[in-house]
């Protein structure tokens, strides 16, 4: 039964299921094969692998898409979507693995059959690929290794011969899987641009082979793309330095300042310390989440390989704790470090808004008490303006009486009716109730003006 025949069974399989289950997720089918999605493959020695880590991202999709292209389909081999994270597939006798993950890509050409007996590292699968090809995958290559896997039948290797295929200096050997392989390698770039990693097959089985060589493959690849934090955890170093000095500083000059003007001084000066800062986490953040991320995989990885150790060589997790973890240990610290600053500029910050807002507090309260003089001077003016207009007004309105009084006298129309008075008498009794209905009046409009208000 072909791959497709097997495809459309499962197909019917499902629709005959569908009516035994309620509707799907949308995304059941996916997360279900997201598990699946990397296989490991089966394989035997004697092998050789060549193994590249290029880094690229979402804007490369379509590039690296027609990149396989033109790698497949001279060979009569549909390319992968754009959109797929996996691929495999047999070409001019090499195997290729194509694996697309969240910062990088993996290619990776295996070809059965040993090197030659001195150089096992001879021949191998890239050198069989056109060179323009490979120079030209979209993107920055991160990690490129060699891996040879020698059957069981072949001869172990004596510390002489590792010793002339690695750096002295720097060889790493591990028994791994309880001894079922041995693997040397010494984590350096050879004269071609390549790692070297040299597998010995004991007792391995076929998957376990799989498992094997993509593990030490993730192994070194999870390793430079971690490495890729330390540089900038370093050339921040020196910028972490210049903003903890000078929050210290300005920590000093606090108890210094006096008065409002100078406080916003100093809490313009820490706005700029703070977005400083933020441009340094900005810079890190992602890459030091990470290397965190990929440490974490290659310490699991590390687990996975059941390692026994070499007379005379330290193992992989030795040289990892030896020389990757201080690396790793240098981005916690850089991160660590700016997390403490961005307290210290919390708090920093802090304590200037509270002298700046008690200071505005206390010029609201002046200000108010102010007005409020003001105010009770300003009802003082009124009250007496009130009491002088009474009076201007009571004047005018006895002035007024007057001349009505004159008039009629004047006219004779109360002389039939035999009433005598004095207009100055008359006039003078009624001020006072003149008066009375001026302050009336007056304390009338002020209720409504003050009710309008």
């Amino acid at each position: 039964m072909t791959e497709s025949d097997q495809q459309a069974q499962q197909a019917g399989a499902a629709r005959d299921g569908q009516s035994l289950r309620p509707q799907d997720h949308p995304l059941r089918a996916r997360i279900a094969a997201e598990v699946h999605a990397r296989p490991f493959e089966s394989m035997a020695g004697p092998l050789r692998v060549s193994h590249l880590a290029v880094k690229s991202g979402e804007r490369h999709s379509q590039a690296v898409s027609e990149h396989l292209a033109r790698l497949c389909e001279p060979a009569g081999i549909t390319p992968p979507a754009m959109d797929a994270d996996f691929f495999r597939a047999d070409i001019d006798g090499l195997r290729l693995r194509w694996e697309r993950h969240t910062e990088f890509r993996n290619y990776t050409f295996t070809a059965t059959g040993g090197g030659d007996g001195d150089d096992p590292f001879s021949g191998m699968p890239v050198a069989r690929l056109p060179g323009e090809w490979l120079r030209g995958i979209p993107g920055q290559c991160v990690a490129a290794a060699h891996l040879v896997l020698e059957a069981q039948i072949d001869p172990d290797r004596d510390a002489g011969i590792v010793a002339r295929l690695f750096d002295p200096e720097s060889v790493v050997g591990s028994e791994v899987l309880n001894g079922a392989a041995v693997v040397w390698t010494d984590f350096r770039l050879h004269g071609d641009g390549f790692s070297r990693i040299l597998v010995q097959d004991r007792s391995l089985t076929p998957r376990q082979t799989g498992r094997l060589v993509q593990t030490i493959l993730e192994i070194e690849t999870y390793r430079l793309m971690a490495l890729l934090a330390f540089p900038l955890a370093r050339e921040v170093g020196a910028d972490l330095r210049t903003l903890d000095i000078g929050l210290g500083e300005l920590t000093d000059r606090m108890p210094e300042a006096q008065g409002p003007d100078s406080e916003r001084l100093l809490l313009a000066e820490l706005s700029d310390l703070a977005a400083r800062l933020e441009q340094v986490v900005s810079r890190t953040g992602y890459r030091f989440g990470a290397a965190k991320a990929y440490y974490a995989l290659i310490q699991r990885r590390i687990e996975g390989l059941r390692e026994r150790p070499v007379t005379g060589l330290q193992s992989i997790s030795e040289f990892m704790e030896r020389r990757l973890a201080p690396a790793m240990n240098t981005c916690l610290a850089s991160e660590e470090r700016q997390a403490q600053i961005a307290k210290r500029l919390t708090r920093a910050g802090n304590l200037l808004r509270t002298r700046v807002d008690v200071a505005m507090e206390a010029q609201n309260v002046d200000l108010l008490q102010s007005m409020d003089r003001r105010s009770r001077l300003q009802l003082r003016l009124q009250e007496t303006v009130e009491g002088l207009s009474i009076l201007v007004l009571s004047y005018y309105g006895a002035g007024l009486f007057s001349y009505f009084l004159t008039g009629l006298d004047r006219t004779g129309w109360l002389g039939p009716l035999g009433v005598a008075y004095d207009p100055k008498v008359v006039v003078g009794l009624s001020v006072p109730v003149i008066a009375i209905f001026v302050w009336v009046g007056v304390r009338l409009a002020r209720r409504r003006f003050g009710a309008d208000g």
